[in-house]
């Protein structure tokens, strides 16, 4: 088991990272909050997951331990692959699934691309005593311009919505900077954040 990678990052896309270990590129597979929150040539460490297959060998990289966790434990549910875990954990965050999970909240799981009313119950039935919503609630901040819109749009499809619902998400998150007049350098993985909490919240525009 490969749990964690420390390295030099030397390409940075929409849902994988390469980090330089030793001299080898290595491709990590993660969220596209986790890989737009790298900067190409800083060092970076991610805690990981190596999922061994016949024809490949993939690691998934996170931002924080808890992350791996979640994510090995959603894998764990019939029926759900390492890709659908991965939407899980980018779309939901860690809290807001334990929650979900506690509450049998199937409208909330189902937002995840990948997740259909079967999968969410089968969720909550293997799930229920394996992961406890924490205290407290996660902070948000969204800031940018313009430019940024391409990189979320591919972000969001990524992880399985349409063209017509990123759109929708980002002229959101655009509508919101405008408003509040942010005038900071743009942060990917905040942004990528706030269009997925305009999706969580309205299911599908």
């Amino acid at each position: 088991m490969i749990s964690s990678l420390r390295g030099r990052v030397l390409e940075v896309h929409v849902d994988s990272v390469v980090l330089e270990v030793g001299g080898v590129g290595l491709l990590v597979s993660c969220t596209p909050e986790t890989a737009l929150a790298l900067r190409t040539g800083a060092e970076a460490t991610l805690a990981t997951t190596l999922i061994v297959r016949e024809d490949s060998l993939t690691l998934y990289g996170f931002a924080t331990t808890d992350q791996r966790v979640v994510f090995d434990v959603v894998q764990s549910v019939s029926g759900i692959g390492p890709r659908t875990a991965l939407a899980v954990v980018a779309t939901m965050g860690v809290d807001e699934l334990s929650r979900a999970i506690a509450d049998d909240d199937l409208t909330a799981l189902t937002r995840v691309p990948g997740i259909g009313r079967k999968g969410a119950a089968r969720m909550v039935l293997e799930l229920k005593d394996r992961l406890r919503p924490a205290t407290g609630s996660p902070t948000h901040s969204a800031v940018g311009s313009p430019p940024w819109q391409g990189d979320v749009q591919a972000g969001l499809m990524s992880l399985g919505w349409n063209q017509r619902q990123a759109d929708w998400a980002v002229t959101q998150v655009h509508k919101e900077l405008t408003a509040t007049d942010a005038t900071a350098p743009p942060d990917m993985a905040e942004l990528l954040k706030a269009a997925l909490r305009h999706l969580d919240r309205s299911g599908s525009p």
